[in-house]
């Protein structure tokens, strides 16, 4: 079992940054594909960023792409997004999410997920 706990999530004005960690435990997560999705209020869960297990591939969303980076750090069994130049309708919760091996970009590939942290960017 791996266990996620998201932070770094709150609230920041238009054009600002965030960055979020993702801390895993349980299980060294060296050999697993870490991916970030968020959710917006009435909206599905919808990927955003995936970096393979040894770091070496990412794959963004064209909403995020230019503006967003995830990173990992294996020794320390976490993975990062760095969010920069914040729109609003980046809003929403933002999950960690893992799966052992290959990576994907679709939510039911991962089998394991954070509890959340909510971004909120005001305009």
């Amino acid at each position: 079992q791996v266990q996620l706990v998201e932070s770094g999530g709150g609230l920041v004005q238009a054009g600002g940054s965030l960055r979020l960690s993702c801390i895993a435990s349980g299980r060294t997560i060296s050999n697993y594909a870490m991916g970030w999705f968020r959710q917006a209020p009435g909206k599905e869960r919808e990927f955003v960023a995936v970096i393979s297990w040894g770091g070496g591939m990412a794959v963004y969303a064209d909403s995020v792409k230019g503006r967003f980076a995830i990173s990992r750090d294996n020794a320390k069994n976490t993975v990062y997004l760095q969010m920069n130049s914040l729109k609003p309708e980046d809003t929403a919760v933002y999950y960690c999410a893992a799966r052992r091996g290959n990576y994907y970009t679709g939510a039911a590939q991962y089998d394991y997920w954070g509890q959340g942290t909510q971004v909120t960017v005001s305009s």
